[in-house]
């Protein structure tokens, strides 16, 4: 289990560098990274630098935290998340977010690579995220200590209107349509079989991943705003259901990072 002493040294160690306090989070999902390219000032910190900081071992996360500013706004960005299929506990998972709000974070941005369900989803669509279903197998806040607050944490807006609609205006700036949708978070690291799409999609589900939740749940706990937003990187139609490229998905969110970069920067920008 994870303590507030972890979270406090994590972050005692990241103010003694004399980083400017960020207003914003932001996390990359997989294949998604031209936003780093527009961070000014920009100082890098390794995870493997930070104490308690677990070590990104997914081939396509880096492992390091950028801060500096975006438009003049002061932002910490997450250059590769963890996941519960690396073996990580979901504590594990969601500390950067605890460290982050210690470091001063009111808005969370996280972004992910999803596969679509939808019908009317199409590769490389960027999707808001409405809601999400949570099948994960366990909860980051099962088992901790009061220390960390209420755990009975209220769920019924876990994704900040206001940062929704901000992003539907950035969608369109880019003459993107946009589209909304349910995200559904698996453990993996395997893909699902097409029952599991059928099955799922009829939960409510429109795009499925292995990330994402654990972290909202956190940011709702902590009182920070956050908002998501997914890429579909396949189409999961069980009818016409294909091997998965895994070197095609990684080109596919690859094709869509530069107009998600442009959606966050324009986000970041009318936040702050």
């Amino acid at each position: 289990m994870i303590t507030i002493a972890q979270v406090k040294e994590s972050a005692a160690a990241l103010h003694s560098k004399n980083l400017q306090k960020p207003l914003i989070g932001i996390v990359l999902g997989t294949g998604l990274n031209d936003l780093v390219n527009h961070i000014e000032n920009s100082v890098i910190v390794s995870y493997d630098t930070i104490p308690h900081f677990p070590k990104a071992t997914v081939e396509f996360h880096k492992g390091q935290l950028i801060f500096g500013t975006i438009a003049g706004v002061a932002v910490v960005v997450m250059q590769g998340r963890f996941h519960y299929y690396e073996g990580y506990t979901m504590q594990q998972i969601t500390f950067p977010v605890r460290v982050m709000k210690d470091l001063g974070i009111e808005y969370l941005l996280l972004s992910n690579a999803s596969g679509g369900m939808n019908p009317g989803y199409k590769k490389g669509d960027l999707i808001i995220v409405e809601d999400h279903l949570n099948l994960l197998p366990d909860n980051p806040l099962r088992g901790l200590s009061n220390d960390f607050g209420n755990k009975f944490v209220d769920m019924s807006q876990p994704y900040d209107e206001g940062l929704q609609s901000l992003l539907a205006d950035a969608v369109v700036k880019q003459n993107l349509p946009v589209k909304k949708g349910v995200y559904v978070s698996v453990m993996g690291p395997n893909l699902e079989t097409r029952a599991e799409y059928r099955w799922l999609h009829n939960t409510g589900a429109d795009m499925v991943g292995m990330s994402t939740v654990p972290e909202v749940i956190v940011a709702a706990q902590l009182g920070i705003k956050c908002a998501a937003v997914s890429v579909i990187t396949d189409e999961c139609d069980p009818d016409n259901l294909r091997p998965v490229n895994i070197a095609e998905i990684i080109e596919i969110a690859g094709g869509a990072d530069k107009k998600l970069s442009a959606v966050f920067m324009d986000v970041v920008q009318n936040i702050g």
